[in-house]
């Protein structure tokens, strides 16, 4: 693994809407509705997540992913593209005083056909945080081995 911190500093920005639906109109009730349940026979419970990536900023720094919580290949999750590989590596998300648990969420660039990301932006899952805007500074805390902010 990369030196790095697991510790890093970023702020929310915008998605693409497909994992809330907000932005699909090919996945009107988002790409993490069709996701959530698959994952759960998998061994991943989101229940009580919300259904929709945080999305963070941490540039200049890259995370570079570690060993995975869990790593689901080849997932075929609908028939409009292929099958993709996700990594979930646990995390805490830190708004101010609010500090919530949650999972980077990593479909792996080498399956992903759509909605891709700036290799700065880092997706996250966790339960709803209210008020959290685009703009807001938010920190992302990283559990031992699960990967480095370099």
């Amino acid at each position: 693994m990369t030196h790095g911190e697991r510790v890093a500093s970023g702020v929310v920005v915008a998605g693409h809407g497909a994992a809330s639906g907000s932005g699909s109109d090919r996945y009107p009730g988002g790409t993490l509705a069709l996701q959530i349940p698959i994952f759960a026979r998998l061994g991943l419970d989101l229940a009580g997540m919300f259904h929709a990536t945080l999305n963070v900023d941490i540039a200049p720094r890259r995370f570079q992913p570690g060993e995975p919580d869990h790593l689901f290949p080849d997932v075929s999750w609908t028939d409009r593209i292929p099958p993709e590989t996700f990594s979930f590596y646990r995390c805490h998300l830190r708004v101010g005083d609010t500090r919530l648990g949650g999972w980077i969420y990593w479909p792996h660039p080498e399956t992903k056909v759509e909605h891709h990301q700036v290799d700065t932006v880092v997706e996250c899952i966790t339960a709803h945080m209210a008020g959290v805007e685009e703009g807001d500074p938010i920190g992302i805390e990283l559990a031992e081995g699960r990967g480095v902010f370099a």
